[in-house]
Order: structure tokens, then C-alpha cells, then sequence
């Protein structure tokens, strides 16, 4: 079911913009045959905007799914626990000091995504003495917060179209895709993700708690380290081939638990496919709501993500 929800979003994201693409044209357009033209529309904008759309909403459905595991905590998510801002954080510093190379920028978001994690893992044992999940995701805001800070002081004195540019940056987009930033992040998902599947049984385990982790063989402190690290690796790889984008992350993992997904490995292979559905389908409204205008990316998930937030917050106080 999912497949098949992929794969007709896929076509519907190819085919829908301001020149509608009826299927019979479609498929001869990606065969690269007809005319230049529609060949050109087809194969170098929409088809590898929609990839990039699809790859993107994986990468953070997974990214998500194993920070909830690994914190045992259903709100968890790149975005709220700063990883994403300090991503972006690597990848706007980068660009400010002149760096053009696509492979060095997405190394930068690696190191401020890195960053990022060690300093909500310290201000959450520095103010509780624990890495207690409440504190991580406070930390994580606060972190967020900060990485947000930054990237206006280091844009501050940018020129106006650099400003633009970066701040629609910052807000999500996968208007500039490309088949080599396609190529890059397809290659992080590939062993980034792989990485997270091959953990899952881990995953399972140190979901009962440290204590049973522990008793079951387990190094409790080893496996949230190197899922934690992973996790924001991949959801770093996202915001340098999208910018920032929130809220996938959350929301996926838990319609895949909703569908009967409890198991890790499963979990998150099926976050992966629902995810890419929904960033297509977010990325289709993004462009065709104010066409020709394009919207924030980041915008439309938030808001879908902020009220499903409110909505899980509310049932778990309850």
C-alpha cells in the first residue's frame, strides 16, 4: 500500500506544475523521447525534484524514528532536538567563507549536526546529571534556538541577494535540485540508513529500558552513542541537500507505528517509504498552491507537524 502510494505520488509530483504532462507524454519524456522541451522540464527539474523531495523525506523519517527509539521518546525528532539548526548551522558557515563545493558543505552540516549533538547531550547531563529524554528534547530547542542565532549573525552582513538566497535556504526548498545533490544524498541514505536497519534489534532492546539493555548484553552507552550520531548524520545530509525541514521526522515514525509497524527494523523501513511519500506530497503543494510562486517547504510540514506535536503532547500528559 505504501509502494503504491509512492509511486502515484511520484508520478502525480512529475506530471502536475504550471504545463500539466499527461502520463502517455510523461513516459516518453523520461525515455527521452518528444519533444526537447517537455524532455528537458521532465527529466532535468521535476523528476529530480521529486527524487530529492522523496530521498529527503526518507532520510528524516529514519533520522527520526531512531532518535525516538534511542530516547524512548515519541516526540524526538532532527528539528526539535537541534540537530537539523546546528546542520544548517555548518552548512550557512560554509557558504559564508566561501566554499562552493557541494561535497564540503555537506561535510560542514556532518560536523555542525555532530556539534550539535554533544552540546545537548552536555547541557542535559550538565542541568539534570542524566541524559533524561524531557531534558534532551529541552536542550534540543534551546540548542535550536542558538543555532538560529548564528545563522543571522553570520548572514548579518551578507549581501541582499546572498540574504535572500540563504534564508529560503534555511526555510527548506528542493527547487534547486540536481541528479549529482540527488546522487549525494541517495549515497548517505544507502549507508546512513543501512546503518540504522542493521541496528534495529538494538534498538529494540534498549527500548525496554537501560536496566534490561543492559542484563540482554547490550553496551547501552555504545548503542545510543553510535544511533544518536547516525541519526544526525542522515538528518544532517537532508538540510545540505534541502535546507531545513521540520517535523518529518515526528510525525512519520509514529504513522508507522499507528499502522502496525513495533518492531525497529520494520518501523523504520516503512517510515522511510510514507516518508518520502509525504515530502512529495508536501513539495507538490509547495509549488502549485501560489504557482507560480514557490512556498517554504519547511513551512507546509510545520504545518502538518506543529498541530500532530500538540496532538501526541496533549495524549502523553494526559
Amino acid at each position: 500500500m505504501g509502494v503504491l502510494l509512492l509511486v502515484v505520488l511520484a508520478l502525480a509530483g512529475t506530471s502536475i506544475g504550471t504545463m500539466f504532462v499527461a502520463p502517455a507524454d510523461l513516459i516518453r519524456a523520461l525515455r527521452g523521447i518528444g519533444d526537447p522541451t517537455l524532455v528537458a522540464i521532465v527529466r532535468d527539474l521535476r523528476a529530480p525534484r521529486v527524487m530529492l523531495a522523496a530521498l529527503v523525506g526518507a532520510g528524516l523519517s529514519m533520522s527520526g524514528g531512531a532518535l525516538q527509539g534511542t530516547l524512548r521518546n515519541a516526540l524526538a525528532e532532527p528539528y526539535l532536538l537541534g540537530v537539523s539548526g546546528g546542520a544548517a548551522v555548518g552548512a550557512v558557515i560554509a557558504t559564508a567563507f566561501g566554499v562552493a563545493s557541494p561535497s564540503m558543505v555537506t561535510i560542514s552540516a556532518f560536523a555542525g549536526a555532530a556539534v550539535a549533538t554533544l552540546l545537548v547531550s552536555a547541557i542535559a547531563r550538565v542541568v539534570g546529571g542524566s541524559t533524561d529524554t524531557r531534558l534532551l528534547l529541552m536542550a534540543g530547542v534551546v540548542v535550536g534556538a542558538f543555532a538560529n542565532a548564528a545563522i543571522l549573525v553570520a548572514l548579518a552582513d551578507a549581501p541582499p541577494d546572498k540574504l535572500r538566497g540563504a534564508l529560503w535556504w534555511m526555510m527548506g526548498s528542493a527547487a534547486d535540485a540536481t541528479w549529482s545533490g540527488v546522487g549525494r544524498l541517495a549515497a548517505a541514505l544507502l549507508v546512513l540508513g543501512s546503518l540504522l536497519v542493521w541496528w534495529a534489534r538494538d534498538l529494540d532492546v534498549l527500548s525496554m529500558g537501560d536496566e534490561s539493555a543492559a542484563a540482554l548484553g547490550v553496551d547501552v552507552n555504545r548503542a545510543t552513542q553510535r544511533v544518536f550520531l547516525v541519526a544526525s548524520w542522515l538528518a544532517a545530509a537532508t538540510v545540505a541537500a534541502a535546507g531545513l525541514v521540520g517535523f518529518v521526522g515526528l510525525v512519520v515514525p509514529n504513522i508507522a507505528r499507528a499502522l502496525g509497524a513495533r518492531r525497529h527494523r520494520g518501523m523504520l523501513v516503512v517510515s522511510a517509504v510514507y516518508g518520502a511519500s509525504l515530502m512529495i506530497a508536501a513539495d507538490l503543494v509547495a509549488r502549485t498552491v501560489r504557482a507560480p510562486a514557490d512556498l517554504p517547504l519547511g513551512a507546509v510540514t510545520a504545518l502538518i507537524g506543529v498541530p500532530f506535536f500538540l496532538l501526541r503532547l496533549r495524549r502523553l500528559a494526559a
